[in-house]
């Protein structure tokens, strides 16, 4: 029986038509590498099945160039275009990406920790706002890994963080409505567990007090970021017989369920309400009134996160810590003058 020769440096780079030196820089430092030599070193190594060589060199490294995601919920609308921008960065640079749907379970979060604690992953990029459960129970015995957060910074951690700047926008929006007339403005959406939610009650708090609004703690209203709590939130409102003209809603989805109760109850939108969202989700331009929100650059987003956590594999340090991005106002039909000025 004959057996195949393993492919070897060499073959890659004489099919490749470059040095083993630069071979080597493709697999080890890719950044190094022009983007068009790299893809001529990546089609040579798939052609000779060098593949599984470049594994066991990972392996004696203790390197896997992969990084874990670790998402509450893939199937948030929010997630996708992130995550496109996350694997655009990664695949340049010769990574790959492993995905944990924690489903904001402890005891998941936890499990997926043995893709690092076996090097089956490098570094970490965070979508939950936490720490993963259990990394400080592995802290004797399991290196931690370089991470970023994404969309919703870590409290108390000295972790990057990539997101948009959520207190400008929030004020940005709130001021949409003050233009338009409005002065009785809900905000939906209070968590003091949530960040995001905390920074865009901030944002709305700043905009009503530089437009001389007093604050009314009446028409700030929980909610959890749900279709449903939004929903809540407006019969809430009713049963209190205290109503806004406005709400600004913490995400798209409160916005949505807001306005399904509002279409229950047989109120013209927007000439009754006003209903201003977050987040620009793939809905919002097609429910009826479409919703005027403020859109967030998730591709950007993605990419910059990927970008800073490979600098810091790599042994750097990124040039900033912190990087917001400007949201941007996406006018559309749910919002108007109301029907009388308070």
């Amino acid at each position: 029986m004959l057996h195949k020769k393993l492919a070897t440096i060499e073959d890659v780079a004489a099919l490749a038509g470059v040095s083993i030196a630069t071979v080597s820089r493709a697999l080890n430092e890719p950044t190094k590498v022009a983007d068009s030599t790299r893809r001529r070193v990546s089609e040579a190594i798939a052609q000779t099945g060098y593949t599984t060589n470049a594994m066991a060199r990972n392996l004696r490294m203790r390197r896997s160039n992969m990084i874990l995601i670790l998402a509450p919920d893939v199937g948030d609308p929010n997630f996708s275009n992130i995550l496109v921008g996350l694997e655009t960065e990664a695949s340049k640079r010769g990574y790959g990406l492993l995905i944990g749907n924690t489903q904001n379970d402890p005891l998941r979060e936890a499990d997926y920790l043995r893709f690092i604690s076996s090097n089956q992953a490098d570094g970490l990029i965070l979508l939950t706002g936490h720490l993963p459960y259990g990394i400080g129970e592995a802290e004797g015995s399991m290196r931690l890994p370089p991470m970023v957060a994404v969309g919703e910074p870590v409290p108390n951690a000295d972790i990057p963080f990539i997101g948009v700047d959520n207190l400008e926008a929030a004020r940005i929006a709130t001021e949409h409505l003050i233009a338009q007339g409005h002065k009785r403005i809900a905000f939906i959406g209070r968590s003091s567990g949530r960040a995001v939610n905390s920074l865009r009650e901030r944002g709305y708090r700043a905009a009503l007090q530089g437009a001389g609004i007093a604050v009314d703690p009446a028409m700030i209203i929980d909610g959890d970021g749900t279709t449903e709590s939004g929903r809540a939130a407006a019969e809430l409102m009713f049963v209190r017989d205290h109503l806004p003209t406005a709400f600004f809603c913490v995400n798209d989805a409160t916005a949505l369920g807001v306005m399904i109760s509002l279409n229950a109850r047989r109120y013209d939108l927007p000439a009754d309400f006003s209903v201003m969202g977050f987040d620009d989700i793939s809905f919002s331009s097609f429910v009826t009134p479409a919703l005027t929100t403020m859109k967030q650059p998730r591709l950007n987003i993605g990419e910059r996160a990927m970008d800073m956590l490979l600098a810091l594999l790599e042994g750097g340090e990124p040039r900033e810590r912190e990087v917001l991005f400007r949201a941007e106002l996406i006018v559309r039909n749910s919002v108007k003058a109301p029907r009388t000025r308070f």
